[in-house]
């Protein structure tokens, strides 16, 4: 059966004769990361962003959440924690 869709699919040779397929770095590689905002240690809200962004860029997105705001509105910020790649913790009094 897989060989006969493989042939209806417009391929020239039987599926055990094709070349294995090759590594490429570059579609292996991520270029957006999942940024998780925590407030007081407890998740708030989640973005894609670039791999490459800066710590102050991923602080001020914490920050401009709607989410994370509605958290800290009325508190006062003790310190932001920043993990590069996974997290930003806004953490509050």
């Amino acid at each position: 059966m897989t060989e006969e869709l493989w042939e209806m699919n417009g391929y020239e040779y039987s599926i055990p004769q094709q070349e294995f397929p090759s590594w490429d770095d570059d579609l292996a590689s991520e270029d957006n990361i999942t940024l998780i905002f925590q407030v007081n240690g407890k998740v708030r809200d989640k973005i894609e962003v670039s791999i490459e962004i800066e710590e102050s860029e991923a602080q001020a997105l914490a920050l401009a959440s709607p989410k994370v705001q509605s958290h800290i509105e009325g508190k006062s910020i003790a310190k932001t924690v920043y993990v590069p790649g996974r997290l930003v913790n806004v953490v509050v009094s």
